[in-house]
């Protein structure tokens, strides 16, 4: 078994997010986390010969086994979903019937020690989805203030301890040791934190901040929802599964301001801008999937259907 595939993946709302996202068999969709396939696989299935699907993801892995799939009407991108709007148009392609959005990190991240994600095992402090760019976490650390990293902990990680973790960070970096591999981080961090959350690693929400801080996890978020609202087509349907209040949050401000029939306060007399975005659903994992397996506890599913602006 090779590397890219050494390391399994369980797609998370997997029947739930391919129905809601598939509703012209000969359309064109876009998977913007590839990951290991799973939901790319089954949007195939449903696919009609004419159907076509592109799928981006930032991590070369995941690319090389995106390009192992021999299917014709499968197109792969190594990019951010933020830039699918002007890949596609590179491409000629100006409209699409869907769009899916799996967030967050796949399970052959976490659990490949090498990709330095997990706290569970020793490596160095990488934490960067596209390793081809980009500066990793342990360069970040080797260079940000104590105020950025505390801004980082907070917004990111909803961290209580970000300062004491900040100041030790700094001063083993002032000593002449900076942290470099996953598991020193986790010993600080283990140190700073004087009060732990039942059932919870203490160096859970330090991991999460920092992952997302390399990766602009975020921003691309944000740019990536306004990307796939330019693409949708009148009926086009926008699946976003998302595994943390930060990501989810961002999620249903966005699906909000553009399900909303209102008027631009700037320009009072304007007439009001007609809604873009109808929600249809909140889709959370079912009891026996969470069981079987964990780390879809969190998931929230948010599906939306693209209006004619005329309506």
């Amino acid at each position: 078994m090779n590397d890219a595939n050494r390391w399994l993946h369980r797609t998370v709302l997997l029947d739930e997010a391919v129905a809601a996202l598939v509703t012209q068999p000969e359309g064109v969709y876009v998977d913007g986390t590839f990951g290991r396939g799973g939901h790319a696989r089954a949007i195939l299935a449903r696919l009609a010969p004419a159907g076509r699907l592109y799928a981006f993801d930032k991590d070369p892995e995941a690319v090389a086994a995106a390009q192992a799939m021999a299917d014709p009407r499968l197109a792969v991108l190594h990019a951010s979903f933020a830039e699918m709007d002007v890949r596609l148009a590179a491409l000629g392609v100006a409209q699409v019937q869907g769009v899916l959005l799996d967030l967050g990190v796949s399970s052959p991240q976490l659990d490949n020690p090498e990709r330095g994600f997990s706290f569970r095992h020793d490596a160095p402090l990488d934490m960067r989805m596209d390793t081809t760019r980009g500066e990793t976490a342990a360069e970040f650390l080797a260079r940000a203030s104590a105020r950025e990293i505390v801004e980082v902990l907070r917004d990111y990680g909803e961290e209580r301890a970000a300062v004491p973790i900040a100041k030790a960070l700094v001063a083993r970096r002032e000593g002449g040791s900076p942290v470099r591999r996953t598991g020193e981080l986790a010993a600080l961090v283990a140190r700073a934190v004087k009060s732990r959350e039942a059932g919870q690693d203490p160096a859970t929400r330090t991991f999460q901040a920092l992952r997302i801080h390399v990766n602009a996890e975020l921003e691309a978020l944000g740019q990536g929802l306004k990307a796939a609202l330019a693409l949708l087509a009148a009926g086009g349907r926008l699946v976003v599964i998302a595994f943390h209040s930060l990501e989810d949050r961002i999620v249903k401000r966005f699906i909000a301001a553009e399900s909303r029939d209102e008027p631009d306060r700037r320009v009072p007399f304007a007439p009001p801008r007609p809604l873009r975005l109808r929600a249809l659903a909140r889709v959370k994992p079912s009891a026996a999937e969470v069981a079987a397996n964990p780390r879809a506890r969190s998931a929230v599913m948010r599906v939306v259907e693209r209006t004619s602006e005329a309506a």
